[in-house]
């Protein structure tokens, strides 16, 4: 079939699918009968459907101008013809090539465009996700993005893990002052390749956790806004006094994993800091000057051979204390040093002690695993055993030490009435 053969065949199609006609001058119609020759029949129709003439396409008197076509032409002139098929024909094409365009975009984004989405949606960047039933929240994560995109400014939470991020320029959350939430953990950031002033202005941000990247230091200029900040599993080896000045907000600081050997005076000022885990680390000491409402401290994991004197009365807060895996000796713990009633949960476990230290009756929860001890001391647990005197504890692990259960005295059902079950 010839080129405008096959365009008025195309043309018939979407015609006819959607029972359009042409009208010509004279209110005429004009049907093809036949197929696509010079020897074509034409039948002239009027408005109510007779017929008014029939002729072959090779006559040159004919009331109306025929141009070939498969069912429904047009006698327009030609010029008038051939300009309105072609921009039914640009449109067509321009509404398919846009339809491709648009789900080629949907397709980028990992996403497919709902319906109703309004100009805040339309403002989020192809890499990431803004569905509209979240429309303060912006998902990012896991697309092997290595910068940070431009954030919409009525984004408040935005998720940026899983990626390649290496650095984040100043300016980048200018637009986006209301951020609560940054999520950033699991990339590449560089502490070389991060600005001075990137997280400055975010007056109103809650979390920024930047877990697991490969920070040597402590990002600056940080908003005090913060309530928990993230910096566990990076490279951070120092951190300096005015790292987290003024941040009064802070309640839980994550900076395990990384190869601190002190934290000097960086924990001074955190007035509301309740948790602080720096498992994993080169520490050989207890940090000094620790926030009086600590409740929790993970030391796990390090190179701690002592405990300072007076170490829970200078914290009477704490209940939760983790000491596992250090090189505590018996040398190295104060008398009476853990025993003060607020503990709950004291975990000494992996260490090279040799007795069972003095311990509050309050306690809970004590493991001692894995250590040298040689021998269960009743009055480590209570003193004059009565009907009110006794101990609270629930949990008592002994393995993996020099000791068997012929070695617990009889008492010690008394003493450790709530005790289930001592795995010795």
């Amino acid at each position: 079939m010839s080129a405008p053969g096959l365009l008025f065949s195309w043309l018939e199609v979407i015609c006819c699918s959607v029972r359009f006609y042409m009208q010509a001058e004279n209110v005429c119609y004009l049907i093809r009968v036949g197929v696509w020759d010079p020897c074509c029949t034409y039948r002239l129709y009027d408005q109510g459907g007779y017929l008014l003439y029939t002729r072959n396409a090779e006559s040159e008197a004919a009331n109306c101008n025929v141009r070939k076509g498969r069912s429904i032409v047009s006698d327009l002139p030609a010029g008038i013809m051939w300009t309105v098929v072609l921009l039914l024909t640009m449109g067509i094409v321009d509404l398919s090539i846009s339809q491709h365009y648009s789900q080629w975009l949907s397709q980028l984004r990992g996403r497919r465009q709902p319906l109703g989405w309004g100009a805040e949606d339309a403002d989020c960047p192809m890499e990431c996700d803004c569905p509209p039933s979240y429309p303060t929240a912006m998902y990012c994560n896991g697309r092997n993005l290595q910068h940070v995109p431009s954030v919409p400014s009525h984004i408040k939470y935005v998720y940026l893990q899983h990626n390649q991020i290496a650095g984040i320029r100043d300016g980048v959350f200018d637009n986006s002052p209301n951020l609560v939430w940054v999520m950033l953990f699991n990339n590449r950031l560089d502490s070389d390749k991060i600005g001075k002033s990137v997280f400055g202005k975010l007056k109103h941000l809650d979390r920024l956790f930047l877990d697991h990247n490969e920070l040597t230091r402590v990002p600056p200029n940080l908003p005090k806004s913060i309530t928990q900040l993230g910096l566990g599993h990076n490279k951070i080896f120092k951190v300096l006094s005015s790292s987290f000045e003024g941040m009064t907000n802070l309640t839980s600081l994550r900076l395990q994993a990384n190869v601190l050997e002190d934290v000097g005076g960086a924990l001074e000022g955190l007035k509301s800091l309740t948790m602080l885990d720096v498992r994993k680390n080169k520490l050989r000491k207890v940090p000094d000057n620790l926030p009086e409402a600590l409740r929790q401290l993970y030391l796990e994991f390090n190179d701690i051979e002592s405990v300072p004197v007076g170490f829970l009365t200078l914290n009477p807060h704490l209940q939760f204390v983790r000491l596992a895996h250090n090189k505590l000796t018996d040398k190295g713990l104060p008398s009476n040093v853990f025993n003060v009633s607020t503990l709950v949960e004291l975990d000494l476990s992996f260490n090279k002690l040799e007795k069972i230290p003095v311990v509050s009756r309050n306690l809970e929860n004590l493991y001692l695993h894995a250590n040298k001890i040689k021998e269960f001391s009743l009055s480590s647990f209570c003193g004059p055993i009565s009907m009110t005197n006794f101990s609270r504890l629930r949990m008592l692990r002994l393995e993996s030490n020099e000791i068997s259960a012929k070695d617990i005295p009889a008492d010690a059902a008394y003493c450790l009435r709530r005790v289930a079950f001592i795995d010795v």
